[in-house]
């Protein structure tokens, strides 16, 4: 079957969603801001609390317009129900309020990652980060954690293909970075924010 990556979506009308296929919104997860210096931060989290804003706003049209979010799938979980949700709360305040929205509105929070092969991951991102001083040490261990990277991405899109059932929609949280490619016969809907531009320009502009 045809696969589609899901970070390349053309904006369709609503009456094309208004189908029996399957439906995925897609939710970006942004940097969280931890690590920037307190005058940056302030600015960083107005920004960062808009978009949140807009995609809740954006989400609750969608919901009223082609029905309720049955599932939700989020990166860095690998138990689901309140389980699951506990463990959004932990590392994603941003996030975790949305997804606490739908699931006590009888969402299923599913089981989204394979836990050994996001131990195995954040390991070799663990690795990256003492910065080896060997170029060729720097190279294997960048190998390893992009190979690591793509299992886990094709453990998400099995996931979602699995138990996003016919006439059914879900929603994503999952890193814009991600490499996930999905059936062609689930409709991709990203949700998004005109802030988004700008947070991208004011966290460019940090690093320069």
């Amino acid at each position: 079957m045809e696969k589609k990556a899901i970070g390349r979506i053309e904006k369709l009308s609503v009456d094309h969603f208004k189908s029996s296929r399957r439906k995925l919104y897609l939710v970006f997860l942004l940097y969280s801001g931890e690590g920037l210096k307190k005058e940056s931060l302030k600015d960083y989290a107005d920004k960062l609390r808009k978009y949140w804003e807009d995609v809740e706003v954006r989400i609750d049209d969608l919901r009223k317009k082609l029905g309720e979010v049955k599932r939700i799938y989020h990166e860095l979980v690998d138990v689901g129900g309140k389980e699951g949700l506990e463990i959004i709360k932990k590392f994603s305040k941003e996030s975790y309020q949305l997804v606490k929205k739908l699931f006590e509105e009888k969402a299923t929070l599913e089981t989204t990652e394979d836990g050994k092969l996001l131990r195995e991951n954040m390991d070799w991102g663990r690795c990256l980060a003492t910065n080896p001083q060997s170029s060729q040490v720097l190279m294997k261990i960048s190998q390893f954690y992009l190979e690591s990277m793509q299992k886990r991405d094709e453990h998400i899109a099995r996931r979602i293909d699995e138990t996003l059932k016919k006439n059914e929609t879900g929603i994503l949280f999952i890193r814009e970075n991600n490499n996930v490619k999905l059936p062609s016969d689930i409709e991709i809907f990203r949700i998004s924010s005109p802030i988004l531009d700008d947070i991208h320009q004011y966290l460019k502009n940090l690093s320069s």
